[in-house]
């Protein structure tokens, strides 16, 4: 366990890197902060900080940084979260009154998390309007390959290629003939549970092949989303210091997938920081992400969050991802 002082000494050491992005050195925090103590008192203790993992020294004769231990230490520990100013908090509530819909708040939403925290912000909302089924087709591609396509009203078309025996053209007239009464013009989940009845109106001499194509179909409709993602501020990690080649993250940044697993890992009904390695999504391990829950009448309907460098300011990030969600949820109960 570290005592108090060398908490103190962690505390300006995140503190200042975060501000200077420089490392910092025992002279600097003697003169910037009140620890009371010698310059010599202070290398010890981030001689002894650095033994324990929570700092370290980039480069020789530099001064220290903080480790992912050490921010984790800091954000459960010893941070402060920084109350919104009553200036800020009338900014954001400016910003998001006069929202028209829900598709107009995550976009109002988004944007404002991005330049309130100066971080890649990321808003997961449900999907409350799953497009009807409006065309659904077989294709045969081969004596033996037959591929299944589905429609959705919104234009989303998803397909899939399902290698069974010999194809015959009756079986095949007659499954599409079945597949296409099913679910035109029924939800997803509608359609699924319609088609789940089909084979039993096939022939049964129809039916080992009809199960691989009905199996295929209904893997399509599962694969209607049920929630988005959306994504504002990438140009803010222009100006960021990473460990690590920045490829990977962009291009996760981009992945719906990836978004939403990141999203339903952290974020819980308050606000959630993951650091580092504590990401297990890949591209994220040299970053963190503050994320909190939101949602009507005490329901968690989905998710948001910002994604920026380990060496961030987490008392502000905190405050502004909490503050921007509980406006959110306000703006739902009161729709």
């Amino acid at each position: 366990m570290l005592d108090d002082r060398k908490l103190e000494v962690l505390k300006a050491i995140v503190t200042d890197y975060v501000a200077s992005r420089e490392p910092v050195g025992s002279k600097a925090l003697v003169e910037r902060h009140q620890l009371n103590v010698s310059a010599a008192t202070v290398r010890n203790d981030m001689a002894l900080l650095e033994e324990e993992g929570y700092i370290t020294q980039p480069h020789t004769s530099a001064g220290r940084i903080p480790t992912d231990k050490g921010y984790r230490l800091f954000v459960d520990k010893l941070a402060r979260i920084k109350p919104l100013s009553p200036a800020e908090r009338r900014a954001i509530s400016a910003f998001l009154d006069g929202t028209l819909d829900m598709d107009d708040l995550i976009a109002r939403t988004v944007r404002l998390l991005a330049q309130l925290t100066h971080q890649v912000a990321i808003v997961q909302y449900p999907v409350t309007q799953r497009g009807q089924i409006r065309h659904a087709e077989l294709v045969t591609l081969s004596p033996e390959r037959v591929m299944v396509i589905i429609v959705t009203a919104s234009g989303r078309v998803d397909q899939g290629v399902v290698e069974v025996g010999y194809l015959d053209p009756d079986a095949i007239a007659e499954l599409r003939s079945q597949i296409v009464g099913a679910v035109i013009g029924r939800a997803p989940d509608d359609a699924a549970d319609a088609l789940a009845n089909v084979l039993e109106t096939i022939r049964p001499e129809y039916r080992p092949m009809a199960a691989s194509i009905v199996a295929t179909t209904l893997q399509l409709l599962a694969a209607e989303p049920t929630s988005q993602v959306v994504v504002a501020g990438v140009p803010n990690l222009a100006g960021a210091r990473f460990e690590r080649d920045l490829r990977p993250l962009l291009e996760a940044l981009e992945e719906q997938v990836v978004l939403m697993r990141l999203l339903g890992e952290a974020a819980g009904d308050d606000v959630t920081v993951r650091i580092g390695e504590e990401n297990t999504a890949d591209g994220f391990q040299s970053t963190s992400l503050v994320a909190s829950g939101y949602g009507a009448a005490g329901e968690r309907a989905a998710s948001l969050g910002v994604v920026g460098p380990t060496r961030m300011d987490y008392p502000a990030t905190i405050a502004s991802v909490r503050a921007v969600a509980r406006y959110v949820s306000r703006f739902l109960m009161e729709g």
